[in-house]
């Protein structure tokens, strides 16, 4: 499938509006997930860090 132009090619025929919301819900999921992940990390390390903290104080 080739496009003639770039208007005709974010149109992708009739089926534009599905397949560029079909990108923008992953992207918008992918992005989340990243999210989500980075901070249980920090909490979690922040909690080992201060369960560490507590043992070496004994």
């Amino acid at each position: 499938m080739t496009f003639a132009s770039l208007s005709e090619f974010m149109r992708m025929g009739a089926h534009g509006a599905y397949v560029w919301t079909a990108y923008g819900l992953t992207l918008a999921a992918l992005v989340a997930i990243h999210v989500f992940t980075a901070r249980r990390r920090r909490r979690l390390q922040h909690t080992l860090d201060t369960l560490k903290q507590h043992d070496d104080s004994r």
